[in-house]
């Protein structure tokens, strides 16, 4: 290797503690009936932590794929992305039968029932009931995608939109305003024509994530990493903009305030195209924008603010842990807010406050574990190029083991 092709770049703390934030958030949304998902950022603008998500990954894939087109050749940067998408894939295919499973196994127990009848069919509340009554259909469904229940939707469409950077790394040969339009036609597309994926085989419900409208803010991200869009200036004035986009969308994004105010609910109601979720109206766009610029103030400079010797950079160690390993933190999360959220039905039930904070903090706690184990195993400790130990073989003797100069290397 170079000296130049063996540097590593160093990681950016404000994407991985963002990324890791939108992890914990996304947890407390996923658990069933909780409380405390009343106070995340969804309940109070038109963006939510799907839009965190889905563009730190688009800054995270710039970085990841991008110099592999760059080095390497249109060719293996295309390789590079089919062999992800193919993680991403068997991942979402194993999520849903490990949730899957486990819930229809829990159910069949009956155990519900008979202890405490539990107030939520769970099996029902995330749509998996076509997969047991219609499985000759829905499993075909479940492996090309065209079977995508609730609480399923991201994955599937990470997937797509993975298979679109080939598409925008080509067209970026022949300048940016090609890539430009492709972004925004494919989501103006969505939103003016319908276009989207089916979710059933057996109906016309489209994809509760469209990939033809959320590209655009993997896009974004995408483009400020590259390099394509500059970073905006510390402004004032934007400051003030930014603030001013977020307080007017707070009447129409706050339940107790809509709910309250007729007339505000009606205004909500008349432009519910513009901030509707599917099709990623362009409300939450600009809503998203103008959090992402507040949040990226402060943050301070390459996220000095985010790196510190106390207890407040202990904490955001931790959160930036969390971002580094968000698809096995992702994953963990679904089955984890599952089962803790049928645990505490059984044993508790819902609406005590000391009980739903020890149910967030667990899965907190989990997310974090999850994190530092995959962390830990990325790093091959096997590999170790330390002293050679001794291994006994089957007839009890000792061998001498000692790394190849490839394991060496490595």
């Amino acid at each position: 290797m170079t000296a130049a092709a063996a540097q590593v770049r160093p990681r950016d703390p404000r994407l991985d503690f963002f990324r890791g934030l939108g992890m914990f958030i996304i947890f407390i949304a996923h658990l069933p009936w909780n409380s405390w998902a009343l106070y995340i950022p969804a309940r109070f603008g038109f963006s939510d932590a799907t839009e965190i998500f889905v563009f730190c990954s688009g800054m995270a894939s710039a970085i990841a794929f991008g110099r592999i087109f760059d080095e390497r050749g249109w060719r293996l940067g295309t390789a590079r992305i089919l062999h992800r998408m193919w993680q991403v894939y068997w991942a979402h295919v194993c999520l849903f039968l490990v949730i899957a499973g486990g819930l229809a196994a829990f159910q069949a127990t009956g155990f519900a029932e008979r202890c405490c009848n539990l107030p939520t069919n769970y099996v029902a509340e995330l749509n998996l009931h076509p997969f047991f009554d219609r499985t000759a259909a829905a499993l075909p469904g479940l492996l090309t995608l065209t079977y995508v229940p609730n609480y399923f939707d991201i994955l599937p469409m990470y997937i797509v939109v993975l298979a679109l950077i080939p598409v925008v790394m080509g067209l970026s040969l022949a300048g940016r305003p090609a890539v430009l339009v492709l972004i925004a036609g494919l989501w103006l597309a969505a939103n003016l024509t319908g276009i989207n994926l089916p979710a059933e085989p057996w109906s016309s419900r489209g994809w509760f994530f469209n990939p033809f409208a959320w590209q655009l803010v993997f896009f974004t991200g995408f483009a400020f990493m590259r390099g394509w869009v500059p970073a905006p200036p510390v402004s004032r004035v934007l400051i003030i903009a930014a603030a001013a986009i977020l307080l007017a969308s707070l009447p129409f994004a706050y339940f107790r305030i809509y709910e309250s105010f007729p007339a505000v609910r009606s205004i909500r109601d008349a432009m519910a195209p513009l901030w509707d979720k599917t099709n990623f109206g362009i409300l939450r766009y600009v809503h998203f924008l103008a959090l992402a610029y507040i949040a990226w103030i402060a943050a301070g400079s390459k996220g000095r603010y985010l790196v510190a010797d106390n207890l407040w950079g202990s904490v955001v160690a931790i959160i930036r842990k969390v971002g580094q390993q968000s698809l096995a933190v992702f994953l963990a999360s679904l089955v984890v807010a599952q089962t803790i959220g049928i645990l505490r039905d059984m044993a508790w039930g819902r609406g005590n406050l000391v009980i739903e904070a020890a149910a967030n903090i667990a899965g907190f706690a989990v997310l974090i574990a999850v994190a530092y184990s995959v962390a830990w195993f990325k790093t091959a400790p096997w590999r170790s190029t330390g002293p050679a130990v001794g291994v006994a073989d089957g007839r009890g003797k000792q061998q001498v083991r000692v790394p190849s100069n490839r394991q060496a290397a490595e």
